[in-house]
């Protein structure tokens, strides 16, 4: 494929934004609008729990049904996006979460994180913006989401 280098490099760094968008969105903006960064029959997948959210807004409804009172927090690293033609790429992410539900406020102690895996994306252009196509989950590291527990209130 004999891409431009600087057309090759702009469309590497608009699929990993969309990638740290999609956390962006999640953790500090309204989840619902991840749906957004997908194509219109975009999917998400996650195998090992069976599970498979296809079509905007099937995603818009997954992603806008986050608990209320819950705090999160992903990092996300060891982007790689590899352009496989003009118009359509494919990355892998790592991410790390650290969430805690029933959250109204103030500073949670640190624990460990709640989970630790990668994504695989499938990104394709449409009308000039790069969308997710396909998003699958792979989690070799899990656990339950903790409850947070305001710390008591000393009594004198």
């Amino acid at each position: 494929m004999d891409l431009d280098p600087l057309q090759r490099l702009l469309a590497e760094r608009a699929c990993e934004r969309v990638v740290l968008d999609f956390v962006r969105r999640l953790d500090l903006g309204e989840p619902s609008s991840v749906a957004e960064l997908f194509t219109e029959d975009g999917s998400w997948e996650w195998p090992d729990g069976d599970r498979l959210v296809a079509g905007r807004e099937a995603l818009r409804k997954y992603f806008g049904s986050r608990p209320a009172g819950r705090l999160s927090r992903r990092l996300m690293s060891n982007v790689l996006v590899t352009l496989t033609s003009p118009d359509t790429a494919i990355s892998t992410a790592y991410f790390t979460t650290y969430r805690v539900d029933g959250h109204h406020g103030g500073l949670v102690t640190a624990g460990p994180p709640v989970q630790v895996g990668h994504y695989e994306d499938n990104f394709r252009q449409v009308d000039g913006s790069w969308l997710i196509g396909t998003r699958t989950l792979f989690l070799p590291f899990g656990g339950p989401t903790p409850r947070h527990r305001p710390p008591g209130r000393l009594v004198a």
